[in-house]
C-alpha cells in the first residue's frame, strides 16, 4: 500500500489502519500529532478522513494539486480530501447512485473550509462549456453569499456557521453539475439581538458597514462605525484581525450578481440589513400619561423609508398589540419591557425570513428541470457540537441534530459494519461501541421528550414559565440516566438549569428564553406592518394568508425536529463519504497541539471504534453481480461473456488475478477485500485493460469506416458518372410519353363510356370492369344468409346477372358439402317439427336454435340403461332412436311416478325407473295420434 508514498508521509502514518497497536489511543493521538507538527492535517482511517485544521493557510489546495488527485486510485497517494471528493465523484459516475459527504466536528473545527474545498474540487474535476461554468460559478458564489449572511465570529470560529446548509449538487450523465438545491436549518437568529462578549452579529452587518460607499451608505441612513449600532457593540469585538469586512462585502456582493440578483433585490436586500440596524437603536420611554412611546423616532423614520411602510403603523405596532376577539381588533398598550421585546422579535423575524428568502432565490438561480439521468453529490456543512459558558434553546438544538448526526454515522458505519458482516457469514472481531438512541429518544420522543414537553409548555393556557417548564422535566424525566436537574444535584446545578449528558460530554443549559425561543411569535400587529411595506422582499415573506389562518403554527423545537428527520431520510437514501474535522486548540492559533482537547473531539468523534472496526474487518465489498460485471475483462474465463454463477465467476477472476487467500473471503452475497492495495492493483489492471480494449475497438471501427468510405466512394466513380444522366433522361422521357398516352386515352374513354365498344373507349372499359370486379372479389357474399351485392357498372349488367345467381349456388353448394351427417338428420328433423308444431305450439320457436338430443336419460345411469335395454328388453332387429325419462299421473289420486321412455324403429317402450321392468309395449302402427298442449312445457325440442 505504502510503496508509492510520498516524502513527507515518512513521519506519521498516512493511514490509522497501519497502527500496531491500534487499540491504543495515546498512539492514536501521537500519530495525530506528529503529522500535524509537519504540517499533514489529513490522515485516513480506511476511507474515513481526519481533517486537523491548522488554522492558516497551507500550499496543497492548487490546481496542480487537484490535476494529482483527479482519477487517482483511493491509497495511490498521501490523504487528501480531493481524494475523497474525487472517488464520491468517480463512484457515483460510475454507479450511478447518489452520494454525499458527512463533514462532521466541532464548531472550529474546519467543517465549513472543508465543504467549500470539496466543492471547488467538483466544480474543477468536471468538464468545462460556458452553461457548464455558468452553474459551477453560481454554486461557487453561493458559499460567500450564504457566509455574509449566516456566518459570525464567536469565541470558538472567527467564521463560524450559524445554520444548517445542506447543498445537493446536480449532475448529468457525463458528470457536469448541471444544478443544485440548498436546504437551510434552524439560523441563529437571537444573535441578531444579543451576543456574548467577544462575539459578533452575522458578517453581513459589518461588511455593509465598512465596504459600502458614502452614497449608498447615505441611501440607507448608515454610518460606518459599527459601534453606533446597539445591535452590533454588545459583544465589544466588532474589528476582528483575521476578517477583512470591506473585501468581504465586495465578494458577496459579487457573488449576488453571479446568482442572478437584480439591482432592486440587492438594493431591497441591504434595505433590510439596515432597516434591522436601526431597529435596534429604537429606545422607548413612558409619557406622562404613562403610555410607552417611541422617543429615537429618526430611527423608526429611516425604516419607514427602508421598507416602505407608514411611520404611524410602524410606531403603533411596536407600542401597542392587536388582538382581534369576535371579529373585533383590540389594541392593548405595551409596556417599555414589552416594547423592547416586540421591537427584537421583528428584527430576529424579518432578518430569518429574509435570510429562508435569500436561499430560496439561490436554489431557483441554480434549479435544473430536467431529471432524466441525474445523480447527486450531497455536502452537510452543520454547526458542530457547542459548550458554552451559558447554553441556551439555540445550544440545544444545535447539540440535538449533532446527537442525531452522530447516531446516523453509528449506523452507517459501525452498526451496519457489524451487522452486514454476520449477516454474510464473514467472522471478524466484534466491536462494542456506544449507540446514542437513548439521548435521541430522550430529546424527540412523542409525549415524553423534551421537545414535547416545552411545546406542551407552550401550548398550555395561564401563565407557564421557563420555570415551569423546567420542573415538569424533572417530574417526567427525572430519572433518566442522561438527565439530571436541580432536584437531583441541588450543589451542582442551579434552579434555572438542567444537564444532558450528551455523546459529547455533559453540557449545563440554562432554561431561561427556552419558551419565548421556542414559542417565536411575533405580534399581529407588526406582521401587519410588514405586509403594508412596498420592499419586495418582506411584502414576499410575510403574507395575508399568515393573519388569516386560524392554525397555530408548528414552536420552532417542533420544526426543526421535523426538519432534522427529513435530513436524515435524505442523507440514508445516499452512499456516504466522512471527513471528520478536528480542532487542535481553543485560541485558534497554528502550531499549538492541545492533547486533551483532541483526546476529547478523539473519543466523541467515534475514531477509536471506526479504527477498530476497519481493523477487524476488510477494506472493499462489493455484490458479485457488480464485482463480476466490473472485472470480468481481466480473467478469460469470464470475458467477453459470462453466463455462470456469479459466486464462481468471482473465484475465476481472484485464481486469475493470484489473490492471496487470507486476503479476500466470500460471503453469501458479496465478496470482501482485506487489504486496499489488492483492491487498487485490480483497479489499475481494469484501467490497463480499458485501454487496450479502447485501442481494440477504436482500431476496428476505423478500418470498418475507412473501407466502407472507400466502397462507396468507388461506386460513385463507376456508375453514378457513366449512367445516371441517360438513364434519367430516359426515364423521364418515358415516363411522360407514357403519361400522355394514358391520360388521352382514358379520356376518351370517359367520354365515350356509354356507347357501343369500340377503340376509343374498350381500355377504359375493360378498366371499369378490372375495378368492378376486383371490387366485387373483396365485397362478394361470404354467407347464404348474406343478400348484399356491390352496384355494378351499366356496361356490366348482363355479367353481374349472370354472377349473381351463380354466387349464390356456390354458396349454398359449399354449405350443403360442409354439413356432417349428424347435421343433416338434424336440418331433416327440424323440417319434420316445422310442419308438425309451427304456428301450433307456443314453444316452438324458442326450440329452433337448439339441436334435438338422442338421449335425454341421466348421465351418471345412461350407459346402464341403454344397456340393460339392448340386452334384455327390445328384439334384436330393432334400432334404439330415443330415450328419456317421464312422468305417469295415476287416473285416480293423481299421484306420480317416474318412468323410462324409450323409441325404437318400430315400437315406444315404457320401463320402471327402479328396477327397468317392462311395462309396456306399443307398436307405432297401433298408435291412433299424439296430443299436446299449447302452453309451454318447458321442453326446447
Amino acid at each position: 500500500m505504502e510503496h508509492d508514498l510520498h516524502l513527507r508521509d515518512r513521519v506519521g502514518l498516512q493511514d490509522f489502519v497501519l497502527l500496531e497497536d491500534y487499540n491504543n489511543e495515546d498512539e492514536f493521538i501521537e500519530n495525530l500529532r506528529k503529522r500535524f507538527n509537519k504540517d499533514i492535517i489529513y490522515t485516513y482511517i480506511g476511507p474515513v478522513l481526519v481533517s486537523v485544521n491548522p488554522y492558516k493557510e497551507l500550499p496543497i489546495y492548487s490546481q496542480e494539486y487537484i490535476e494529482t488527485y483527479r482519477g487517482e486510485a483511493f491509497y495511490e497517494l498521501p490523504p487528501h480530501i480531493y481524494a475523497v471528493a474525487d472517488t464520491a465523484y468517480r463512484s457515483m459516475l460510475s454507479e450511478k447512485r447518489d452520494h454525499c459527504v458527512l463533514i462532521s466536528g466541532e464548531s472550529g473545527a474546519g467543517k465549513t473550509e472543508a465543504s467549500k474545498k470539496i466543492l471547488h474540487y467538483l466544480a474543477e474535476a468536471s468538464r468545462r462549456t460556458a452553461d457548464v461554468d455558468r452553474v459551477k460559478e453560481r454554486l461557487l458564489q453561493s458559499n460567500p453569499v450564504l457566509e455574509a449572511f449566516g456566518n459570525a465570529k464567536t469565541n470558538r470560529n472567527d467564521n463560524s456557521s450559524r445554520f444548517g446548509k445542506y447543498m445537493d449538487i446536480q449532475f448529468n450523465f457525463k458528470g457536469v453539475p448541471v444544478g443544485g438545491h440548498i436546504l437551510n436549518y434552524l439560523l441563529e437568529k437571537s444573535r441578531v439581538v444579543h451576543q456574548a462578549a467577544g462575539e459578533r452579529n452575522f458578517h453581513i452587518f459589518y461588511q455593509l458597514l465598512a465596504g459600502a460607499d458614502e452614497k449608498t451608505l447615505q441611501r440607507l441612513h448608515l454610518q460606518a462605525d459599527p459601534d453606533v449600532y446597539f445591535y452590533l457593540k454588545q459583544g465589544g469585538s466588532s474589528q476582528v484581525a483575521s476578517i477583512n469586512d470591506a473585501r468581504d462585502f465586495k465578494v458577496a456582493k459579487n457573488g449576488l450578481e453571479v446568482i442572478d440578483f437584480s439591482e432592486k433585490e440587492q438594493s431591497d436586500l441591504f434595505a433590510i440589513v439596515a432597516a434591522v440596524l436601526h431597529l435596534g437603536n429604537m429606545e422607548f420611554d413612558e409619557d406622562a400619561n404613562h403610555q410607552t412611546i417611541v422617543i429615537a423616532s429618526e430611527h423608526a423614520t429611516s425604516i419607514a423609508q427602508l421598507l416602505g411602510c407608514p411611520e404611524d403603523v410602524l410606531k403603533k405596532a411596536l407600542t401597542y398589540k392587536s388582538i382581534e376577539a369576535r371579529g373585533e381588533k383590540v389594541h392593548s398598550p405595551l409596556n417599555v419591557e414589552q416594547a423592547v421585546y416586540a421591537r427584537d422579535a421583528l428584527a430576529k423575524a424579518v432578518y430569518e425570513r429574509m435570510f429562508t428568502w435569500l436561499v430560496n432565490k439561490i436554489n431557483r438561480s441554480l434549479a435544473f428541470e430536467e431529471q432524466r439521468g441525474q445523480t447527486l453529490m450531497g455536502l452537510l456543512d452543520i454547526y458542530g457540537f457547542e459548550i458554552f459558558q451559558t447554553n441556551s434553546f439555540e445550544q440545544f438544538c444545535i447539540n440535538f441534530c449533532n446527537e442525531k448526526l452522530q447516531q446516523l454515522v453509528i449506523e452507517l458505519t459501525l452498526k451496519s459494519e457489524q451487522e452486514e458482516y454476520l449477516r454474510e457469514g464473514i467472522e471478524w472481531e466484534p466491536v462494542e461501541y456506544f449507540n446514542n438512541k437513548i439521548i435521541c429518544d430522550l430529546i424527540e420522543e412523542k409525549h415524553r421528550g423534551i421537545i414535547a414537553i416545552l411545546d406542551e409548555e407552550c401550548l398550555l393556557p395561564g401563565e407557564t414559565t421557563d420555570a415551569t417548564f423546567l420542573s415538569k422535566m424533572e417530574d417526567t424525566i427525572g430519572q433518566h440516566p442522561h438527565f439530571r436537574g436541580h432536584k437531583m444535584a441541588r450543589k451542582q446545578i442551579s434552579r434555572q438549569e438542567f444537564q444532558l449528558r450528551h455523546y459529547a460530554g455533559e453540557v449545563m443549559y440554562n432554561v431561561n428564553g427556552f419558551l419565548d425561543k421556542n414559542n417565536d411569535l411575533l405580534f399581529r400587529g407588526l406582521k401587519e406592518a410588514m405586509i403594508e411595506t412596498t420592499n419586495s422582499i418582506t411584502s414576499t415573506v410575510f403574507t395575508q394568508a399568515e393573519i388569516e389562518s386560524k392554525k397555530r403554527p408548528d414552536t420552532a423545537g417542533t420544526q426543526f425536529k421535523v426538519s432534522l428527520s427529513q435530513l436524515m431520510v435524505i442523507l440514508m437514501s445516499k452512499e456516504p463519504s466522512y471527513i471528520r474535522c478536528i480542532k487542535p486548540n481553543d485560541s485558534k492559533r497554528p502550531a499549538i497541539f492541545s492533547e486533551a482537547i483532541v483526546r476529547h473531539q478523539v473519543k466523541y468523534l467515534g475514531l477509536m471504534e471506526n479504527l477498530r472496526v476497519r481493523r477487524a474487518g476488510f477494506a472493499y465489498k462489493r455484490n458479485y453481480d457488480f464485482f463480476v460485471h466490473r472485472y470480468k475483462s481481466l480473467c478469460p474465463a469470464t470475458w467477453p461473456h459470462y453466463h455462470g454463477d456469479a459466486k464462481d465467476g468471482v473465484r475465476l477472476i481472484c485464481e486469475h488475478l493470484h489473490f492471496d487467500a487470507s486476503d479476500y473471503k466470500l460471503g453469501k452475497s458479496k465478496i470482501f477485500v482485506r487489504s486496499p492495495k489488492t483492491l487498487f492493483e485490480t483497479e489499475d489492471a481494469l484501467q490497463a485493460r480499458k485501454h487496450e480494449l479502447a485501442t481494440l475497438l477504436g482500431a476496428t471501427y476505423r478500418g470498418y469506416r475507412q473501407r466502407r468510405r472507400y466502397q462507396q466512394m468507388q461506386a460513385a466513380v463507376t456508375n453514378i458518372a457513366k449512367y445516371w444522366r441517360r438513364l434519367a433522361a430516359q426515364r423521364l422521357l418515358a415516363r411522360r410519353r407514357h403519361a400522355a398516352t394514358v391520360l388521352r386515352r382514358f379520356v376518351k374513354g370517359f367520354m365515350t363510356r356509354h356507347q357501343s365498344l369500340s377503340l376509343d373507349n374498350s381500355e377504359f372499359l375493360q378498366y371499369v370492369r378490372r375495378e368492378y370486379l376486383m371490387r366485387l372479389a373483396k365485397q362478394v357474399p361470404r354467407s347464404v344468409l348474406d343478400k348484399s351485392w356491390p352496384r355494378c357498372p351499366s356496361s356490366l349488367r348482363k355479367t353481374d346477372d349472370l354472377l349473381r345467381p351463380l354466387c349464390t349456388r356456390t354458396l349454398v353448394r359449399h354449405y350443403v358439402r360442409s354439413l356432417s351427417p349428424d347435421q343433416k338428420n338434424q336440418l331433416e328433423q327440424k323440417v319434420i317439427a316445422e310442419v308438425i308444431f309451427k304456428g301450433k305450439k307456443q314453444s316452438y320457436q324458442h326450440s329452433i336454435p337448439h339441436y334435438f338430443l338422442d338421449h335425454r336419460l341421466p348421465e351418471g345411469t345412461s350407459a346402464a340403461i341403454l344397456a340393460h335395454f339392448e340386452a334384455k328388453v327390445k328384439p334384436g332387429d330393432e334400432k334404439t332412436t330415443y330415450s328419456t325419462v317421464v312422468t305417469k299421473y295415476d287416473r285416480h289420486g293423481y299421484q306420480s311416478r317416474s318412468w323410462i321412455l324409450l323409441t325404437t324403429n318400430a315400437a315406444l317402450y315404457l320401463l320402471e325407473e327402479k328396477n327397468l321392468k317392462l311395462k309396456h309395449r306399443v307398436p307405432y302402427s297401433s298408435i291412433k295420434g299424439v296430443k299436446l298442449c299449447r302452453k309451454y312445457w318447458n321442453l326446447n325440442n
